[in-house]
């Protein structure tokens, strides 16, 4: 009997030795991770339901995620909401990325329609702060996709801009290249002497009265550039003129452009 026992304790042995971990194992380490995994996304999925797309503002939107990344899709009725969807998903925890693919919903507003609309609302939009005069931004659109250019007093003023074009219907996209001008106290009082010089003059002052039409000035490291439209020839270059007649000034750019006459490239 001992030789038959001493016979079987190695063929035992041999026998657990070919048995795989896997096999031991309930679980292998890869089913393990996925799980983990697909947990974590459902949690995610479930912060974003509970803490953004409970917004009424959003009810048109969906959010899937896979490997703790963030599809949306959708639509939203202005491009703010858009912006305000994907800067709330970001904030949720653990997440990767976030593929916005949200479409804005609304009119669609022609073009040309859409340019001269945000043109009127962005000139409007900071009267009586006093800087209207001293904000030159462009406004371009192209399939209701919107493009701020130019240049802007500060940074408030450049941000008015942007929350204007986000919010009016028919925009589909904004892309903000608005230069703010320096801060300096040299260039506040060339701003100021430039704004007294141009406006004081008799001929001159009637460009005040709308804000949507004024003269714009603005002033960088002590160079200035006029922009605008004026009636007139001698309305531009007697500007020019006056702004080239201030103290402190190192350069005068005229960018005026005379009412029915080509815009110069």
């Amino acid at each position: 009997m001992k030789n038959v026992l001493r016979g079987l304790v190695p063929a035992v042995a041999a026998v657990l030795l070919t048995i795989s971990p896997s096999a031991v194992a309930p679980h292998s380490t890869a089913a393990i991770a996925q799980s983990a995994d697909a947990g974590l996304d459902n949690q995610i999925q479930a912060d974003i339901q509970n803490n953004v797309l409970k917004r009424s503002q959003f009810k048109n939107v969906k959010a899937s995620v896979q490997n703790a990344v963030v599809t949306l899709t959708g639509t939203v009725d202005v491009y703010s909401q858009k912006e305000d969807l994907d800067k709330r998903v970001h904030r949720i925890k653990r997440i990767k990325g976030v593929e916005n693919e949200v479409d804005v919903a609304g009119p669609e507003v022609p073009d040309a329609e859409l340019q001269d609309k945000l043109i009127r609302a962005i000139s409007y939009s900071r009267v009586g702060y006093g800087t209207t005069a001293f904000n030159a931004i462009s406004v371009n659109v192209q399939n209701g996709a919107v493009t701020l250019g130019g240049t802007a007093y500060g940074p408030v003023d450049a941000d008015t801009a942007v929350a204007v074009a986000s919010n009016m219907k028919g925009v589909k996209d904004v892309n903000n290249e608005i230069q703010v001008d320096p801060v300096s106290p040299m260039d506040d009082r060339i701003r100021l002497a430039v704004y007294r010089a141009v406006y004081g003059f008799p001929s001159l002052n009637k460009y005040a009265i709308d804000p949507a039409q004024p003269i714009r000035i603005s002033v960088r490291n002590g160079n200035v550039t006029l922009f605008g439209v004026v009636i007139n020839q001698g309305d531009k270059d007697v500007a020019g003129i006056r702004a080239n007649s201030v103290p402190g000034v190192f350069s005068v750019t005229n960018n005026l452009q005379v009412a029915g006459q080509p815009e110069k490239k």
